[in-house]
């Protein structure tokens, strides 16, 4: 009888902790796809920022300031991009906020420079600026894949 008790208590005692391991994987698993969706959201919508407020900038290259401003500000605006911001800055660790902080100022930079027209489109200056968010984009995609590859 004690055998049986002991074998019983035994069997419970490994389906629970079994229970329990598979829970914290599948936990660790959702976590994980969550920040992939969020890192993929963002870094998205910061590129489609840069990309409407290039396109307001060329197009309104002839344009007068204040169009030419109004116009990348709301491309800016438009994009998504402060509320993907908003909710990685919330859900991501703090070296990824950091990173994506320095992304976002880099982007902040070009909305500046597209929406006053100067330097011009075809510049080193602005190539210099571009090159600066590229690095800064290169580096959040490296520390997202470390974040993610990361064992749970």
């Amino acid at each position: 009888m004690a055998g049986t008790a002991l074998g019983a208590l035994v069997g419970v005692g490994s389906t629970l902790l079994a229970d329990r391991t598979r829970w914290r994987r599948e936990q660790a698993d959702r976590t994980r796809q969550e920040r992939r969706d969020i890192y993929v959201t963002v870094l998205t919508k910061y590129r489609l920022a840069y990309e409407a407020m290039h396109a307001a900038a060329v197009t309104g290259r002839d344009q007068g300031g204040a169009v030419r401003e109004a116009a990348v500000r709301e491309a800016f605006r438009a994009s998504g991009c402060d509320e993907a911001r908003e909710t990685a800055l919330i859900c991501a660790p703090q070296e990824m906020s950091d990173l994506l902080e320095d992304v976002y100022a880099t982007l902040r930079d070009l909305q500046e420079v597209f929406a006053a027209g100067d330097p011009p489109l075809d510049s080193p200056e602005l190539q210099e600026r571009r090159l600066k968010h590229a690095e800064a984009i290169w580096a959040a995609r490296a520390a997202m894949r470390r974040d993610l590859d990361r064992p749970a």
